[in-house]
């Protein structure tokens, strides 16, 4: 059955050093692109998905980001302040659960962005995601194709939407793209501190939990400076 999550955790509190010298003054969530901050476009995104509050954590610069997001109505934002500890991708969100909720909510990266097709990404997500079946319905861009992407992948995909990470010396099909939906179940018994994501993901891909869905559109690696002003082109290039 599918959910329609109300929540999501954005995950802004990295230190951007791949981005230096634009993240030397300035968080990345906070880079323009194409006009707009990283962190908006992922916001106006989970707004436009119906999502009433954004958890938001922070660490480098965090003022900034608080500052940023204080008057934000849609969504609502809450801010998970990790000035003291960075938690990583997986404690982050354990420390965020009690503002999550119970029910399945938007997980995204503060820095991804992606150009849609005909329908929202975020929107297939949600008509996608079923609690019975998944823990985790993550959305994949293709390896090859991806603006600013010149990695081996992540995963490749079943018929079914199971997922199985890449091997350490293989090329996978598909390349996480930062957005997800995930069960608050995923993480009953998940460690204190500081820890990855990607270990609940390889928990959930040995219980046949771990779900994908190909983007449908074009993503964008905005991993460095010079990535920027590929994704900018690709947006102006979709636009005209």
């Amino acid at each position: 059955m599918a959910t329609h999550p109300q929540t999501a955790m954005v995950l802004a509190a990295g230190l951007g050093t791949r981005m230096r010298p634009l993240t030397d003054t300035k968080p990345k969530p906070l880079v323009p692109v194409a006009g707009k901050p990283l962190l908006d476009h992922v916001l106006d995104r989970l707004a436009d998905a119906g999502v009433e509050r954004a958890v938001v954590n922070v660490h480098y610069l965090a003022e900034q980001i608080i500052a940023h997001t204080k008057s934000r109505t849609s969504p609502r934002v809450t801010i998970s302040d990790e000035r003291g500890l960075l938690l990583g991708t997986g404690g982050g969100v354990v420390k965020a659960l009690p503002e999550l909720g119970a029910a399945p909510f938007f997980h995204i990266n503060s820095d991804t962005i992606w150009i849609d097709g005909v329908r929202p990404n975020l929107s297939r997500l949600a008509a996608a995601f079923d609690a019975a079946s998944m823990d985790a319905l993550l959305l994949l861009a293709p390896t090859s194709g991806s603006v600013g992407y010149d990695g081996r992948g992540d995963f490749a995909m079943n018929p079914d939407g199971r997922l199985t990470r890449r091997g350490e010396r293989e090329v996978a099909p598909f390349v996480y793209a930062g957005a997800a939906i995930l069960s608050p179940a995923m993480f009953k018994g998940a460690p204190q501190g500081e820890f990855s994501l990607t270990d609940l993901f390889d928990r959930a891909q040995n219980a046949g939990r771990l779900h994908g869905l190909r983007l449908e559109g074009l993503w964008m690696h905005v991993g460095t400076p010079g990535a920027v002003g590929d994704a900018e082109q690709a947006i102006r290039k979709s636009a005209s």
